[in-house]
């Protein structure tokens, strides 16, 4: 014969069901937590030049003509992996210099021709946007984007 569903059988299921699933959430975001510590993607410490670079990225609105690991406009180059691109991924001097160079190129004068604005940075931003570049590129994207253009 069935049994009838009483109210205290029905409470009984519902803080059952719902303690098992919170210890189930529980258990599944501890677990989420150490593999994300264990398999982390930066491949260069997060220093005061690479938070300067952000700063001045955001500053200066980089983001709303150029990508970073695919997110941004796509007007402008990305500038995720430009110190692969540059060969310079490994040689802060190097990479600030490239960047400096090409910073001080732009505007090119060329009309009809995209251009970037003239950013008047002083050296310790320009260090730090390298820097800032130099640890986005050495972040693991597990291969994303390409690097094949330039």
């Amino acid at each position: 014969m069935a049994e009838i569903l009483t109210k205290s059988r029905a409470r009984n299921i519902f803080y059952g069901g719902s303690i098992f699933f919170v210890v189930i959430f529980v258990l599944l975001t501890v677990q989420s937590h150490r593999f994300i510590v264990k398999t982390s993607t930066a491949g260069m410490e997060l220093s005061e030049a690479v938070v300067l670079g952000k700063h001045v990225w955001e500053r200066n609105s980089c983001i709303n003509c150029h990508t970073i690991h695919g997110e941004g406009a796509y007007f402008a180059p990305e500038v995720g992996n430009v110190m692969t691109r540059w060969d310079v991924q490994d040689e802060p001097e190097e990479a600030y210099e490239m960047l400096d160079g090409w910073m001080k190129s732009q505007p090119s004068g060329v009309e009809g021709r995209r251009q970037m604005p003239f950013f008047d940075l002083t050296e310790e931003e320009t260090r730090g946007l390298a820097e800032f570049l130099r640890w986005a590129d050495q972040t693991d994207t597990q291969g994303w984007p390409p690097n094949d253009a330039g």
